[in-house]
Order: C-alpha cells, then sequence, then structure tokens
C-alpha cells in the first residue's frame, strides 16, 4: 500500500505570480481523494509536482509505494504513437526502459543487420525477459480486450489517431489498475469516456485497493468514489487546500458553513483591530499631557503590533463567475439537413433534419462515430458553400461519407473541439490572438479585449500562451472565441468535459440565450438535461432518435 503526503507547498508561475501558496494534503493508504477547484488553479500542476514531474519551489512531498499517473491529455501530444507505446508509457520505469531498448535495437537491426546489432538485440530480449516484459505483454493483452474488443498482438501496432479519446483512456485506466503501482494520480480520467464506461470506472475505483488522488468534475463519479473532498482555493498568495472529509453529497452544505464561520472570523478580527487602533490613539494623547499613561501607551502598541502580525483570519475564498454571452443569430429554418447520410465504417445510412433553434444532443459509445458526425457538420457539410465554411482558424479533417448533408442558409457552424486541437494558437497569448483577430472575428483593442477575457475568469492569464493554459481554461477560451466569431450553429464535442462546475453552469446559462441552433455530443448526465431532442448512435449502426437520453448503448458491433 501506498501513501501521499503534501506539506506547504508552493510554485510560482515563469511571470512570477504565485499559483500554489502552501498547499498541504494527505491522501492516506487506500483512500479514494478528488482534488476540486476552479480551472487555472494549480491542480494539474499539483499532480505534477506530486509526480516529480516539476519541482515545488517550497514545500515537501512525501510518498510511499509505486506511482502510476494518467495525464489530463493522454495519448494527445502531438505526435505518431501506437497502441504499445501508449501502453509502455504509463509502464512501471523498468519495463519502460526494457521496451524503448527493444525498440532500439530492432530498429537497428533493421538498417543493418550485422553481429553487433544481433547480439544488441538478444541481449534486449534478455533483459526485457528479466524485468518481466512478457508477463506484463499478457497484462496488455486482457488490458486490450477489455477496452478495445481486440487482442494485444493485433492492436499494438494500431495509430492511437484511430481510436476515440474514450478508447484511449480506457485502455490506460486498464493498464493503470490492473499493474503494480499502489498510488495513483488520474488527471480528469472520466474525460471522454461514455456512460457505461464512466459507471465501469466508478466500480473499479470502489473495488480496487490502491490510493488514488483524481482530479474531476463529474458529480456523480465524485459522489460514488470520493471518500474526501479537497478543494484548491485561488488567494492573492497562491492557493490553499481545504479538505472536507466527507461525500460529495455533503460538501456543498460543509463548504457554505465553513465560508460562513470564515465570514465571522474575520467580522470579529476586524472589530477587534478596530478597538485596539482606537485605545492606541486615545492613549497616545492621554499621554502627551500626562506621563503616567506612557506605560499603559506602550503596552497597547506592542498588543497592536503583535495582533497584527498574527494577521486576520483566512479569507473568504474566491467564488468564481463566469458570464458567457453566446449570440447567433436568425438562420434558416432547416439547419441540417442529412438524406441517406453514411459515415463510411461507422453508421448505417440515416436521415435527419434539424431545426434552427434546437438542441440536439449526441449520445452513444465512445467510438460509435460521434465525432466525425460533429466534424462533418464542421466542415460545412458535404459540399459546403461559401457561407457554410467553419469559423475559426482550423478546418476540420476530412470525414468519410455517402450520402449528403448540408446546412441551410446563414448556419455558420462554430467548432468546440474536444481534444482542443488548435495547433496555430498553441504559442500566441490570449491578448494577442484577440488582438489580431481572424477572418471571421474582427480584432479589438486591448482594453476591450481585458473586459472580455474577464467576463471568462482569463484576464489574469491574458499573458499566457494557449498552450500554457489548463485543459478548462483552453475550454472557456474556445467558447469565448466561438462567441466572439459569428457562428449561428454551435457544435460542441463535449464540452464540459474539462469545465469546472461554475464554469459549466455558465455554459448552459449561455447557450440557454443563444439565438441558433446547438448539436453537442456529450456523456454528461447533468448537462444532457437541457436539450431538446437526442440522437443516438447505437451499437447495431443504427442511429436513431430518442424521447429520453439513453446511456446504456454499449460498444459498436464491426471489425477491429
Amino acid at each position: 500500500m501506498g501513501h501521499i503526503d503534501v506539506n506547504s507547498v508552493e510554485y510560482y508561475l515563469p511571470d512570477g505570480r504565485p499559483l500554489l501558496g502552501g498547499v498541504g494534503l494527505r491522501v492516506g493508504e487506500g483512500a479514494k481523494v478528488a482534488l476540486v477547484g476552479p480551472n487555472g488553479t494549480g491542480k494539474t500542476t499539483l499532480l505534477r509536482i506530486i509526480s516529480g514531474e516539476i519541482d515545488a519551489h517550497e514545500g515537501a512531498i512525501t510518498r510511499s509505494g509505486g506511482l502510476g499517473v494518467m495525464s489530463q491529455f493522454v495519448g494527445k501530444q502531438g505526435q505518431e504513437q501506437t497502441v504499445r507505446d501508449l501502453l509502455v508509457s504509463v509502464a512501471p520505469e523498468s519495463i519502460a526502459t526494457a521496451a524503448r531498448a527493444v525498440d532500439a535495437a530492432e530498429l537497428a537491426i533493421m538498417e543493418r543487420d550485422d553481429e553487433p546489432a544481433q547480439m544488441a538485440y538478444a541481449q534486449a530480449l534478455a533483459d526485457w525477459a528479466e524485468v518481466g516484459g512478457y508477463e506484463y505483454e499478457t497484462l496488455w493483452d486482457v488490458c486490450t480486450v477489455a477496452a478495445l474488443g481486440i487482442p494485444y498482438d493485433r492492436a499494438q501496432f494500431r495509430d492511437l489517431s484511430t481510436l476515440s479519446g474514450g478508447e484511449q483512456k480506457r485502455l490506460v485506466l486498464e493498464a493503470l489498475l490492473r499493474g503494480p503501482e499502489e498510488v495513483l494520480l488520474l488527471d480528469e480520467p472520466d474525460n471522454y469516456l461514455d456512460v457505461p464506461t464512466k459507471r465501469w470506472l466508478e466500480h473499479a475505483l470502489q473495488d480496487s485497493p490502491k490510493t488514488v488522488l483524481l482530479i474531476s468534475h463529474d458529480r456523480e463519479l465524485l459522489e460514488q468514489v470520493a471518500t474526501r473532498i479537497v478543494t484548491l482555493e485561488p488567494q492573492a498568495a497562491g492557493a490553499i487546500a481545504w479538505t472536507h472529509p466527507g461525500r460529495f453529497s455533503t460538501y456543498h452544505q460543509a463548504r457554505i458553513d465553513r465560508n460562513a464561520r470564515l465570514e465571522e472570523l474575520r467580522r470579529r478580527w476586524d472589530e477587534e483591530h478596530a478597538k485596539l487602533k482606537t485605545l492606541v490613539n486615545t492613549l497616545k494623547v492621554k499621554a502627551a499631557y500626562n506621563d503616567g499613561m506612557a506605560p499603559r501607551y506602550h503596552a497597547a502598541q506592542t498588543r497592536l503590533r503583535k495582533f497584527e502580525e498574527a494577521g486576520p483570519p483566512q479569507a473568504i475564498p474566491f467564488e468564481q463567475k463566469v458570464t458567457m454571452r453566446l449570440k447567433g443569430g436568425r438562420t434558416a429554418k432547416r439547419a441540417v439537413i442529412a438524406e441517406g447520410l453514411e459515415l463510411t465504417g461507422l453508421m448505417k445510412p440515416f436521415d435527419l433534419e434539424i431545426w434552427y433553434g434546437e438542441r440536439v444532443a449526441v449520445l452513444g459509445s465512445n467510438g460509435s462515430g460521434k465525432s466525425h458526425f460533429l466534424r462533418l457538420l464542421a466542415a460545412g457539410g458535404s459540399d459546403p458553400d461559401v457561407e457554410h465554411r467553419p469559423v475559426g482558424d482550423v478546418a476540420p479533417d476530412p470525414v468519410a461519407h455517402k450520402g449528403t448533408v448540408r446546412l441551410g442558409s446563414r448556419v455558420r457552424p462554430g467548432w468546440f473541439a474536444q481534444t482542443h486541437a488548435h495547433p496555430e494558437l498553441m504559442q500566441r497569448t490570449l491578448l494577442e490572438i484577440l488582438h489580431r483577430g481572424d477572418e471571421h472575428r474582427a480584432g479589438m483593442p486591448r482594453e476591450q479585449a481585458s473586459r472580455v477575457l474577464d467576463r471568462y475568469e482569463l484576464a489574469h492569464a491574458a499573458e499566457q500562451t494557449f498552450g500554457s493554459l489548463s485543459g478548462g481554461q483552453q475550454a472557456r477560451f474556445q467558447i469565448l472565441l466561438l462567441e466572439l466569431s459569428g457562428a449561428t450553429l454551435l457544435l460542441l464535442d463535449e464540452p464540459t468535459d474539462n469545465l469546472d462546475l461554475q464554469s459549466a453552469e455558465a455554459l448552459e446559462e449561455g447557450l440557454e440565450q443563444f439565438d441558433g441552433t446547438v448539436v453537442a455530443v456529450t456523456h454528461d448526465r447533468w448537462f444532457a438535461r437541457g436539450f431538446d431532442r437526442y440522437l443516438v448512435f447505437g451499437a447495431d449502426g443504427r442511429v436513431y432518435e430518442a424521447p429520453e437520453p439513453v446511456w446504456d448503448e454499449k460498444r459498436v458491433v464491426r471489425a477491429r
């Protein structure tokens, strides 16, 4: 068994601003602890510090047991990877080192098949056997069958880009939960997972003896899994941690009660401070005319100084407020028309009409083609006119299909990418992006850009590059760009996955005010309740409508 102790950890951003201001928490043996808080508070940074990927500027981390880590954007490093590469990346260091040595030796054999290369290859295979590599391949076979439905020998060289985000996450979770590491750090493990897989994850974590620290914004998963909730609360000197020693169902009331106590303590401190200052000023006047009052005056000064040095009680935590003003515009009555549309190799042909102003949720298991469908709409349909070309700087990749899908007049698609894939934005600051504008979005002066960022609680990150933002901040900025772009058809691919609770609620309120059509792929059971229609990608390859959300569709049956 393992544990984690975080003691007074401080961390500063490259520009000198404090991000973590003395964070302390403990994850005991076998505990399942959730880390929550507003986007950009430092949750992912804290996990990177605990894992040893980066160093804290102050404080100490104590760990016991082997460590397994799932990053937030698993398998999305922007480079060609195979299923085997992904499994190696989350394996114990001894296995990963031996696997890389085997890969290098195999490459050398292909380049020059001489005796030294053959000897090096034989040694690499011997090392692989010694560290238990073949036993680990048996474990990986169990993982690929569970996650992908195919054995390891068929899956290992498959390109990761052919897997959905949910399939990649499930594969990594299978490997970590079945692996030998006693301590797991999971950053948004439920992102991209369909609801049946989320339920599997809930049960797997409940049944696992491992010590787990996880970041999540899925309220149902938090309630089912977390034995305590740690909140990172932003403060002027960096975020601090508050631990609620109970389930999520009691978290909100406990937080309200705690904040009320902090408010009362601060009020009493201010009253006492005012009394001491008044006493000092009164005795100062008296001491000027009566030497006998001098000792009392000096004693009061000392008391005031010590009171101020002790400082006020903890400040009331900052509460985030995000305001989204999604506008849209009037379009043709029929916003989307699909006739005999077949997503090649994914779904059987189907017809569909989506009317102006409707909110359509696209549901189904991972790998069923939901994101492909959204990307086809984002590209403007089968043969887009100029007015149907997507807003923004990213042109969606082509989607193989038969049949037709077209957009109505004045329908301008705005696409929220599930993977936040915006290579053209990664090295640019938020102010620079807003100041320059693009083909569909006018630039704006610095002051106006700062006000807009402030509505999205991003003003403090204005000089940061898009690539340096947290996943939730990137998601909010993507929505901001959609707000400014003039899109009349919002295509949202898992928009709430990286959003904290307050931001997700703000998005829901913004969509209620949006004058246009919304099509969203989602596995968020709470978010889906606000939609009018439910388009389900079924396990048998059919696409059908349902009056209520359908969460129990199994994996699509197809050759893999």
